[in-house]
């Protein structure tokens, strides 16, 4: 397995997550007012750390901005990648911007979304396309702050087709409560199966949420070969 096809699947695994008994019938505001910042711890299988992650969100009346940065490395190889979101108060974007650099490999683009049902795909020192969209489409972003926001009023979201530049479908299962550790303490959290379908292949991972009001994404696993990398909450 190379580095850099794990740290695009993770994020993507990240990035990517019928109705269901799964937590508070009152919709939290997600992310709230005052905005929020999370961060998080990358591990080996082994359980070695490989480096961190941090998740933000901001909402005012007019819109939400959300962000996401990971920095990993292993000798002779680093991964530092930024991304950016914006959307409406109801998660629908507005844009998404993607900043990868792993290795020797940077790539950065910018997917700007409208409300009539399209997009355009715009590559720096490079081409740009444009496609058609659902009227409320979601980049990767969006969509992981939606899910919270329909977990904290007990539903789970229906397959999506979801945007990382390229398109997902999105499928979750409930997966059930599960006991994990968040620095050194067991809590409860919701696990989600996922799977992400795009046209060339198929990956599936495991999101774990808390049961406080915000639905605070606690821990990702991302399975491989030589076993599960994990992105943990650290607080």
């Amino acid at each position: 397995m190379k580095f850099g096809a794990y740290g695009v699947r993770a994020v993507c695994g990240l990035l990517l997550v019928s109705s269901l008994p799964l937590g508070a019938a009152t919709a939290a505001q997600i992310p709230p007012m005052g905005g929020e910042q999370v961060h998080y711890v990358i591990n080996w299988p082994s359980g070695l750390n490989l480096g961190e992650a941090n998740l933000s969100g901001t909402r005012s009346a007019a819109k939400l901005v959300m962000g996401f940065q990971l920095d990993a490395s292993i000798p002779g190889f680093t991964v530092s990648d930024q991304f950016r979101s914006e959307s409406s108060p109801e998660f629908c974007s507005a844009s998404f911007d993607k900043h990868i650099h792993q290795g020797s490999r940077a790539a950065n683009e910018t997917t700007a979304f409208t409300s009539g049902g399209s997009a355009t795909r715009k590559t720096v020192n490079g081409g740009d396309s444009t496609f058609s969209t659902a009227s409320c489409a979601r980049d990767a972003l969006t969509y992981l702050f939606f899910v919270r926001s329909e977990l904290s009023q007990g539903r789970l979201p229906p397959d999506e087709t979801v945007y990382f530049g390229a398109a997902y479908r999105i499928h979750l299962e409930f997966g059930g409560t599960e006991q994990i550790q968040v620095a050194g303490k067991a809590v409860e959290a919701d696990k989600l199966n996922a799977t992400a379908q795009g046209d060339a292949s198929s990956i599936q991972f495991e999101l774990y949420f808390l049961k406080d009001a915000g639905r605070t994404l606690a821990m990702v696993k991302v399975p491989f070969s030589m076993g599960t990398f994990s992105m943990v909450v650290d607080r």
